[in-house]
């Protein structure tokens, strides 16, 4: 989930400004950020839509925003 990373640090936001937005909290972000754990299906989609990217640029399936 680097990507996911990359694209909260493009838009300025703190862990827990984007916790804020996608309703969860700024530890979920940082676990999924570091690949200690991963988001589930509802999170990906909320994530892809605040970023307007695919889902499968955000999991790194693509290169392709």
């Amino acid at each position: 989930m680097n990507r996911l990373r990359q694209l909260r640090k493009e838009r300025g936001l703190t862990l827990r400004e984007l916790g804020y937005v996608i309703n969860t909290s700024n530890q979920n972000i940082s676990n999924w950020e570091v690949g200690r754990s991963n988001p589930n299906i509802k999170y990906l989609i909320a994530l892809a839509d605040y970023f307007n990217v695919s889902i499968d640029y955000l999991v790194g399936r693509s290169d392709v925003r």
